[in-house]
């Protein structure tokens, strides 16, 4: 379904405004559709985010305000989201040896467990949200990349 119908909108004033309502409609439809997708597993999409930060370090520990500085969602609450983590077990908070004052946090063997499984079904759902060719996703990225230039 276009944009047209999915808002029951006709008219825009200009491309540039159909495309960025586009990209909002598009990017909140992807966020609901990740969260449905989440749910089974006990955790959301930013704390998903924060994992895959954790695993690619892994096993080197970073700081809270490193996570927040890779965040796709720069308006996160990293330190409540790590907390939930914590909970969970998926995380390991530990003193920094540097600076006693400051904390490192590491990914837990639970949370590369929970990781690995959500990999093929990533990819799985990656596809079913992005249903275009691999040029053609290249294609939408390049130019998403060129928009924000």
């Amino acid at each position: 379904m276009n944009i047209e119908e999915e808002i029951k909108q006709t008219a825009f004033r200009n491309a540039q405004q159909k495309a960025i309502l586009n990209i909002l409609f598009t990017s909140n439809w992807i966020q609901n559709k990740q969260k449905d997708f989440f749910e089974p597993y006990g955790i959301t999409g930013q704390q998903y985010n924060i994992l895959r930060i954790l695993r690619g370090q892994h096993p080197i520990r970073i700081s809270g305000a490193e996570i927040k500085s890779r965040m796709l969602d720069k308006n996160s609450d990293v330190s409540r989201l790590l907390d939930r983590l914590i909970g969970k077990k998926l995380v390991i908070k530990s003193q920094c040896p540097k600076d006693k004052r400051a904390t490192d946090i590491s990914i837990s063997e639970l949370g590369l467990s929970i990781l690995l499984k959500l990999d093929a079904a990533i990819d799985m759902l990656d596809t079913q949200l992005i249903s275009l060719s691999a040029e053609d996703a290249s294609q939408l990225s390049s130019l998403l990349d060129k928009s924000r230039g």
